[in-house]
């Protein structure tokens, strides 16, 4: 078991990926938030089919650090954390949207760092993806959101759900302008109602998920290809936010973002970074429960 990220590189996923298929062993990517109750029932929902076909997705990976946050030693910089909120806090967001909706056919995107003057990485990103048959999905990676709200909202062609845990059914008038689908709305809440509760959660979920596989011969939830997939979402961030480009995927090994390498020559540097101190006291954040 690795912690999130898999890895700085796609090529480093693949090098990781190799080295399990070889020695026959499990490895397993850390994304605790899949084992949490509400993600894992708005995944059951989902692939139920109940709100239709996903057309549109937001994922808002929300968070707040103060201007001293990058003042610790290894963060910050390209080298050393290996790129800004995008990799090391939405990461949780864009591993579940990963498992949710599979691989985009193209990512766009813009980057930033509007409130770090003390980091040469991001601070917020904002991108879309396009999906095959037509779905959009957005994704906010912050920590200038002041309340860390995070949320994933997925619209079908007959209702939203999201996680934290909302309905919307419509349907239409003769005119085309919206109604309440009250019937599909209590169908949905009234199966999620039924749904169970994890027996773990969080890091202990994935961990016992990862003793069961060992122990039946089976595979993980979470696997070396889907850590990658998650590192293949945000370099497609990356290097969308970098050229300014329309990004196909998959990103390929002959492509500059494919090496660590790489995406070190051609990032960008948004300021210096100036100080170095060594360890931090205070309290921390972890993130959303998604139970309200």
């Amino acid at each position: 078991m690795v912690e999130k990220p898999m890895a700085a590189s796609l090529q480093e996923c693949d090098e990781m990926i190799a080295a399990a298929e070889a020695s026959g062993k499990n490895l397993s990517v850390i994304a605790q938030n899949r084992f949490r109750t509400p993600v894992w029932n708005l995944k059951t929902v989902l692939d139920t089919g109940m709100i239709g076909k996903v057309v549109h997705v937001q994922v808002d990976s929300h968070w707040w650090r103060g201007h001293c946050y990058y003042d610790l030693w290894w963060r910050g910089t390209w080298e050393k954390e290996g790129g800004g909120c995008t990799l090391n806090h939405a990461v949780h967001h864009i591993d579940i949207l990963g498992w949710m909706m599979g691989q985009p056919e193209v990512v766009c995107a813009m980057l930033t760092n509007a409130s770090h003057d003390n980091a040469e990485v991001e601070d917020l990103s904002v991108a879309a993806m396009r999906y095959n048959g037509g779905a959009l999905a957005q994704v906010t990676s912050s920590v200038v959101n002041h309340g860390e709200e995070q949320q994933m909202i997925f619209n079908g062609e007959k209702a939203r759900i999201s996680a934290p845990w909302r309905t919307v059914a419509s349907i239409s008038q003769p005119n085309g302008f919206p109604k309440p689908d009250m019937e599909l709305d209590k169908e949905l809440n009234d199966y999620y109602k039924t749904l169970p509760e994890l027996e773990h959660e969080g890091h202990p979920g994935q961990i016992e998920n990862v003793l069961t596989a060992i122990e039946t011969g089976g595979k993980p939830l979470v696997t070396g290809i889907d850590g990658k997939l998650t590192i293949e979402l945000i370099t497609a961030i990356y290097k969308a936010g970098t050229e300014e480009k329309f990004i196909k995927l998959p990103i390929t090994r002959d492509d500059p973002f494919y090496t660590v390498e790489g995406i070190r020559a051609h990032v960008p540097r948004f300021f210096e970074k100036t100080a170095s101190v060594q360890d931090f006291g205070g309290d921390i954040t972890v993130g959303s429960s998604y139970k309200y």
